[in-house]
């Protein structure tokens, strides 16, 4: 949703501004929400609109806009009766010491800018409209870092996709036509150490990455480590073509506090692609092949959320004459939904085909 966006009644499926452009500030902001606050948030959805033109109004030229994401157990609470198909909690993934960490998370918002003070504005509206209804689980505050690059020194982001090819990728279609228009999202915190990275040899780092530093060109294939990040994260179709995602990563940090990070945000049209990704990234392809970014790199949280199109978003305030979802400790009455949702065997993050990634 960005600051001029129309009613929702110009098109069923109007979707939020997932694959909105790079800017130079974003807010990701976490919040759980509390038994009894389930009216405060389907409000939200229904004024949402209204708070971004009127912080963005500020600016004109400022790119204000926010995406609003929902965790699986918040979805049932909602008490909307049906659930989007790739919606579960996100499922964590330990192999030999490299974690992908699972954590809490009701709602996501990513507030995205040219300026800090347009995101901190509607941060701070947001939260406000909300009021105790949310206890905060985690808020970062990026920023963009010279030539688009993260605290590692290279460039991020380079190989997203634009255009239509980057609404191929991120929207949800006929595939599950109740919440076509909708997206999920998978953010995960890492922190960086940046005194053992800074340490080795610009080519051990370019062998990590799968890029040369200084001029942000991939290597070769028949030069690039099977482990560089670039190799483990590119995913093929069955008809040769690329899988993608939209990333919108940033660098944070608090040099006082020696803390040094990336905050991973990956959009997609299922979660299945993404969590290939990390799968390739923590357990390895084959398994042992791991990325050695996760040498340097701990990821701190990790949470799945569901992005509904507009119209959908802003029927939430509609629907609060019902029921709050499920019984008093949060859960509906089909405890993890339909039977594609039930929680997968010990150490598997059941995964499955990719059907219904952008491949179609």
């Amino acid at each position: 949703m960005t600051a001029d966006a129309g009613p929702a009644s110009q098109a069923v499926t109007i979707p939020q501004p997932v694959s909105g452009p790079l800017t130079g500030a974003a807010i990701f902001m976490i919040l759980n929400v509390r038994p009894g606050g389930e009216q405060a948030v389907r409000d939200l959805g229904g004024d949402l609109a209204g708070l971004l033109r009127s912080v963005g109004f500020r600016d004109l030229g400022g790119g204000l806009s926010c995406v609003t994401g929902f965790g699986s157990e918040l979805w049932d609470r909602l008490g909307t009766g049906s659930r989007p198909a790739g919606l579960h909690p996100f499922r964590e993934i330990l192999a030999q010491g490299r974690h992908a960490v699972s954590t809490p998370g009701d709602l996501l918002f990513h507030i995205r800018a040219a300026r800090m003070d347009l995101c901190f504005e509607l941060a701070t509206q947001i939260t406000g409209r909300l009021g105790d209804a949310v206890t905060p689980v985690d808020e970062v505050h990026g920023f963009r870092y010279f030539d688009e690059r993260d605290l590692l020194g290279f460039v991020d982001g380079t190989e997203n996709p634009t255009g239509a090819a980057a609404a191929v990728a991120t929207i949800i279609g006929a595939e599950d036509a109740e919440f076509a228009g909708g997206s999920y999202v998978i953010v995960q915190k890492y922190l960086h150490d940046l005194d053992k990275w800074n340490a080795l040899p610009a080519e051990e780092q370019e062998n990590a990455i799968g890029r040369y530093k200084l001029s942000n060109v991939e290597m070769d294939d028949d030069v690039k480590p099977s482990y560089a990040h670039n190799a483990l994260t590119s995913l093929t179709a069955d008809d040769g073509s690329e899988i993608q995602i939209v990333r919108d990563n940033m660098p944070f940090g608090r040099p006082s506090e020696g803390e040094y990070g990336t905050y991973f945000i990956g959009y997609a049209k299922s979660p299945n692609p993404i969590e290939l990704m990390l799968t390739n990234m923590f357990v390895g392809l084959p398994p042992g092949n791991y990325d050695r970014l996760l040498d340097v790199s701990t990821a701190v949280t990790g949470v799945l959320f569901f992005v509904p199109s507009v119209p959908l978003l802003e029927s939430l305030a509609d629907d609060g004459g019902d029921a709050d979802g499920g019984d008093e400790d949060g859960a509906s009455e089909d405890g993890d939904g339909e039977d594609g949702d039930a929680p997968p065997p010990s150490g598997s993050l059941g995964i499955g085909s990719l059907g219904g990634t952008p491949a179609d």
